[in-house]
């Protein structure tokens, strides 16, 4: 049995948070009765010393909780710097008591993060506070509770579970420590916890979408997916050796989704389908047969209402009709953010989409910021390519200058195709392409394409040593680190070409997403900062882009904090190359 104390009076919250006080570090964990800090209740807060657990009934402080005066102490307590809070999933935690009592969670510690860091990208190993405990302090965690009726008058295993899912906190982050120390962790695991407060702000302002917009446009994508089907349908179906009941042949439609139809499908029109129906193995025969196009073209439709359609709408919170997202912090092996419920990330490019997000109420508007070609610096800080280096310092256009390099061309004599083919291939750089890839991307034969990408590294020879390095290092090492220090280990079977090959691709992308995924983390921490005493908040996070919200007479203003915070951030990395933000002020999600 935990050794607990359930706090109802003022006066047994104030000596409790005498107590408190004094520690150096404190379990933190918050019972709540659904999921949603809108449309739910905060129910309970849990303080864990090493000797009681503190069970805060926030039922009993509910008349005017946010203003009263009884609940000033714990205020205090939960925003001060220490004791550090020990969370386990810090960020559900910190949105609820943002949300009830107008507090950043002060000096956090998240279990579930340090957790995810020592796992170093294993996408098998799971991370829920049951599991660690089990793993870390050979102890197992009686979840049953978990589901249980939070509403009204509390039971003793209730009370018992809250206050050992707190108490089990303190010798668990012990342990999490040693293995931080052990694996150099520390450093990113700071990176991690500092963003946790931000990461909880945007997700409590939420994205204002246009519902009859999305509508409207869901309407035109429908229409259009209806037309596309049938003209793939006209094109690839076979028609019946039997006629139908009116006369003539009868069409038997495939299924547009099965590889293996569509494989026939396409054979049947002496098209030389690859072994794969993906789309990046079909795009090189879309220019010679329009059907690929066609069939590419219905791919993206289909994706785009079944990924961004009625659900979207859905997902409107009702109270304050806004989407609110769930952003993983920690969402890739890398380190990048994934979002999910709506996942906001990747609504589509297209101006019909991004139009039904903006600035809300009227007066609002967005500042879109995001990081000019931020991989590539990363890459030209990391390998020391001298002509790399040169091309971000002179200010001239990369793409421009590798295709001159690649074509023998002057700048001048530069054209757009060539610029664009030249981007492509820095880009792909980027994430380990080899001949193959490329020349199923350009169109080229492979020798073709073996021969643009060596006179591409004869241009940058730093940058093929340290690909050809970090390639090598994965392999012999199993693991890659970003500037941060993040570790991700790599698995592979060394009688398996394919794994080997994968884990070298791995080993030249990993630090690079990496660390464009640590200066994000740091832009978010500093920006915490930067927009307090201001009405703006960031409402979407995509990679390399922050888009904020802002009153119209404060958005130049507030755009020049973001660009500044942004390049300070991704100048605490690199530090031979410059760092470029562009940002733009805007009605609507538009770029």
């Amino acid at each position: 049995m935990t050794n607990y104390q359930v706090i109802k009076t003022a006066d047994e919250l104030r000596r409790a948070i005498e107590s408190i006080s004094s520690q150096p570090v404190v379990g933190l964990d918050t019972e709540t009765t659904e999921l949603d800090p809108f449309t739910s209740r905060l129910r309970l807060i849990q303080l864990a010393t090493p000797d009681r657990v503190f069970i805060v009934d926030f039922d009993a402080f509910v008349e005017g909780a946010a203003d009263s005066d009884a609940l000033a102490p714990l205020r205090r307590l939960l925003a001060a710097p220490r004791p550090i809070k020990i969370a386990h999933n810090a960020k559900f935690d910190a949105k609820f008591i943002k949300h009830n009592l107008g507090v950043d969670l002060g000096g956090l510690f998240d279990t579930l993060l340090a957790s995810q860091l020592v796992g170093a990208g294993d996408i098998e190993e799971r991370h829920g506070l049951e599991t660690v405990a089990g793993r870390y302090l050979n102890e197992s965690i009686d979840k049953s509770e978990r589901l249980s009726n939070w509403n009204f008058e509390l039971s003793e295993a209730q009370l018992e579970y809250a206050a050992r899912d707190a108490a089990v906190l303190l010798p668990l982050r012990e342990k999490l420590i040693e293995r931080l120390k052990a694996e150099s962790l520390i450093k990113c695991a700071q990176l991690e916890f500092e963003c946790v407060n931000t990461v909880v702000d945007i997700e409590l302002a939420g994205f204002f979408m246009h519902k009859d917009r999305w509508l409207e446009q869901l309407g035109i994508v429908e229409k259009r997916r209806v037309e596309l089907a049938e003209q793939l349908q006209e094109v690839l179906a076979e028609e019946s050796s039997q006629g139908s009941l009116f006369g003539g042949p009868q069409r038997n439609d495939i299924n547009l989704d099965s590889h293996q139809q569509l494989t026939q499908a396409l054979n049947r029109l002496g098209i030389p389908v690859p072994d794969s129906t993906r789309n990046w193995k079909l795009q090189p025969l879309a220019v010679e047969y329009p059907i690929i196009g066609t069939l590419l073209e219905y791919r993206t439709v289909q994706k785009a209402l079944t990924s961004y359609g009625q659900n979207m709408i859905e997902l409107i919170n009702p109270v304050t009709k806004r989407l609110h997202a769930d952003f993983r912090q920690i969402g890739a092996p890398t380190g990048r953010f994934a979002c999910t419920n709506p996942n906001i990330q990747q609504v589509p490019h297209a101006v019909e989409y991004r139009r039904c997000f903006s600035g809300h109420p009227e007066g609002r508007r967005l500042i879109i910021a995001d990081y000019s070609q931020i991989e590539l610096r990363i890459l030209a800080e990391f390998s020391g390519d001298r002509g790399f280096i040169d091309a971000f310092n002179s200010g001239a256009d990369l793409h421009r200058v590798t295709a001159a390099q690649v074509f023998n061309a002057s700048l001048d004599q530069v054209t757009k195709e060539q610029r664009d083919f030249a981007k492509r291939l820095n880009f792909g750089v980027v994430y380990g392409i080899g001949a193959q890839r490329f020349a199923l991307m350009t169109g080229l034969s492979v020798s073709d394409a073996e021969n643009v990408l060596r006179r591409y590294f004869t241009t940058y020879r730093g940058l093929d040593n340290y690909l050809r390095e970090a390639a090598s290092r994965a392999v012999s090492d199993r693991q890659a680190r970003t500037a941060s220090g993040r570790l991700v280990r790599f698995r592979y079977d060394e009688n398996d070409r394919q794994q080997i090959s994968m884990t070298q691709r791995n080993g030249k992308n990993t630090p690079i997403q990496g660390t464009s995924a640590d200066i994000l983390k740091r832009a978010l921490r500093l920006m915490k900062d930067e927009l307090r005493d201001t009405n703006a908040q960031i409402v979407n996070i995509i990679h390399d882009e922050i888009v904020v919200e802002a009153d119209a007479g404060e958005a130049q203003e507030i755009a020049a904090k973001v660009e500044r915070v942004m390049c300070a951030a991704g100048e605490e990395y690199l530090k031979t190359v410059p760092v470029k933000v562009e940002t733009e002020i805007a009605d609507e999600w538009v770029k």
